[in-house]
């Protein structure tokens, strides 16, 4: 079981996002988000957007690190990972 970050790479209000995933279960996703307190907010049916100045805090706090494709193989692997075509219009990146 692992949180997993990947690299930031995109941009929006000002700054690039990277996405903070679990490879095992929402519950542990949330429960990480929760304890580094990153709003709810940032929560998009499979992952959390964070921003670029956060990961370096999010892997002391247990994060791994990954590239975007590691990330997304993982999260598919794991079966949370939520299909462009099942998101809103509004959710895609």
């Amino acid at each position: 079981m692992s949180v997993l970050v990947d690299t930031p790479m995109w941009p929006n209000h000002g700054r690039l996002w990277a996405h903070l995933v679990s490879d095992s279960s929402l519950d542990e996703l949330h429960a990480f988000a929760e304890r580094a307190g990153i709003p709810r907010r940032g929560f998009d049916l499979d992952h959390y957007d964070v921003p670029d100045e956060r990961i370096d805090e999010l892997v002391r706090l247990g994060a791994e690190r990954v590239s975007a494709g590691d990330l997304i193989r993982r999260l598919r692997a794991s079966g949370l990972r939520v299909p462009a075509r099942d998101r809103p219009a509004h959710t895609r990146h």
